[in-house]
């Protein structure tokens, strides 16, 4: 029997939720978004992750991914252990003095080692079973932006997929696009 929120089969597709502790809002500059976008970029032309579609809200990261080398657990962990550092420097440089103590405190009370922790655990994977269930996930991941008041269309949300599938935009990040 399948556990929740595991990786059964890397080779197919997930729908994925990646959270920052506590829901703070974290992506609120252009680096930040970067950071996410770069990794992205990397696990995809080094890792094997096949980016199908995403958006970057404040607090979240939602995506639908596969692999091409059956490795996704592995990929979704360097990913986030990356982007969790990459983060904690860019709140330094920023003096963000407040979210690096919520993150420190956090990483105290798991006492992992870890001095911050930016991502909650998991990635909360969703196995794409039906065309029906791809629609429905791919249409809230690009509506996500328009339903939070963010933007009035999909494809005005710089940080989304939905510029990939509407406007055929792959400026940002090459998506694997899937119809």
């Amino acid at each position: 029997m399948k556990k929740p929120w595991t990786f059964d089969d890397s080779n197919s597709l997930y729908y994925c939720t990646d959270v920052i502790v506590g829901w703070q809002y974290v992506f609120t500059s252009p680096e930040f978004f970067e950071t996410i976008i770069d990794s992205l970029k990397y696990c995809q032309e080094n890792k094997g992750l096949r980016l199908h579609a995403y958006v970057i809200m404040p607090n979240h990261v939602h995506s639908i991914i596969s692999a091409s080398q059956g490795n996704l657990s592995s990929i979704i962990r360097d990913y986030k252990r990356y982007t969790s550092g990459r983060i904690s420097d860019l709140l330094g440089e920023a003096k963000n003095k407040r979210l690096l103590r919520y993150f420190r405190s956090v990483a105290r009370r798991e006492e992992r080692g870890n001095e911050h922790k930016i991502w909650q655990s998991g990635s909360h994977p969703v196995l794409i079973e039906s065309g029906e269930f791809f629609d429905q996930k791919l249409e809230y991941i690009h509506n996500n932006p328009v339903i939070k008041g963010y933007v009035e269309r999909p494809a005005h949300w710089k940080f989304s997929s939905a510029r990939n599938y509407i406007l055929n935009d792959h400026s940002i990040i090459k998506v694997d696009l899937l119809e």
